[in-house]
């Protein structure tokens, strides 16, 4: 018998409250151990799909499928959440604790975990992502890069089977956009990055959907690559938008 695919989300369709034509129109997309990457224009329903997938946004239609079985009840939501990570596009909107380490341990504790099991594996996730000795930083107080690494570290802690990242590169410098790249290249782990640039999603992925008009499309494998280039810029750090 085969095995299902991880995630299965068959003919998703979501319209906004008061509106008509329909955010989201029969969306079919199913993901193993695939690393995607998603693009589409401002206000086409990127983020809104992702909402869906963990149960924060109810679909007006259509099942969304963990391992298959059809998640129907907030309790087969919970059950979801566990399994899947999702990183917020604004790492302020993930981070709540006073330090690094009580952000990081909070995922696992809620999952059960003894405090000194929360402890071990978070220290152990940010020595992973080069934040050893992070651990009673003061969280507000971090760079935009700094907090984008420690809200990756509060859903890894977490041992998820498939990341959902909504604009993970968004605000950071080159340096930090370079580390994470590694970080996520590195990673054993299936993913989903909603991403305007095209040059971490080609670093990151290795197949690329469109979200447009309220329908998910695939695109051909060619479209999706890096490149160099010489311009006016020279040497400035710079970013290409869509």
């Amino acid at each position: 018998m085969n095995k299902p695919p991880l995630l299965e989300l068959r003919d998703i369709s979501y319209s906004y409250p008061g509106h008509n034509s329909p955010l989201l129109n029969d969306v079919n997309l199913q993901v193993t151990n695939e690393r995607i990457g998603l693009i589409g224009p401002n206000g086409c329903g990127k983020t809104t799909f992702f909402q869906i997938i963990m149960g924060l946004l109810r679909a007006q239609t259509g099942e969304i499928v963990l391992n298959g079985k059809t998640m129907e009840q907030e309790k087969d939501f919970r059950i979801l959440r566990r399994t899947l990570g999702f990183l917020f596009q604004n790492s302020d909107d993930q981070l709540f604790s006073p330090t690094v380490l009580e952000d990081v341990a909070f995922g696992p504790l809620n999952h059960g975990l003894t405090p000194d099991a929360a402890k071990d594996i978070s220290i152990k996730t940010l020595e992973h992502l080069g934040l050893k000795g992070f651990e009673e930083r003061i969280t507000h107080k971090l760079s935009g890069g700094e907090k984008k690494l420690v809200a990756l570290a509060t859903i890894l802690s977490m041992q998820p089977q498939l990341l959902l990242l909504d604009e993970p590169s968004n605000n950071l410098d080159p340096a930090t956009r370079d580390r994470l790249i590694t970080i996520l290249r590195e990673l054993n782990l299936a993913h989903i990055i909603i991403s305007h640039d095209l040059d971490f999603l080609a670093s990151t992925c290795s197949k690329l959907y469109t979200l447009e008009d309220g329908k998910l499309s695939r695109c051909e494998q060619k479209q999706i690559h890096s490149h160099e280039h010489i311009h006016p810029y020279g040497n400035a750090p710079h970013q290409h938008g869509v």
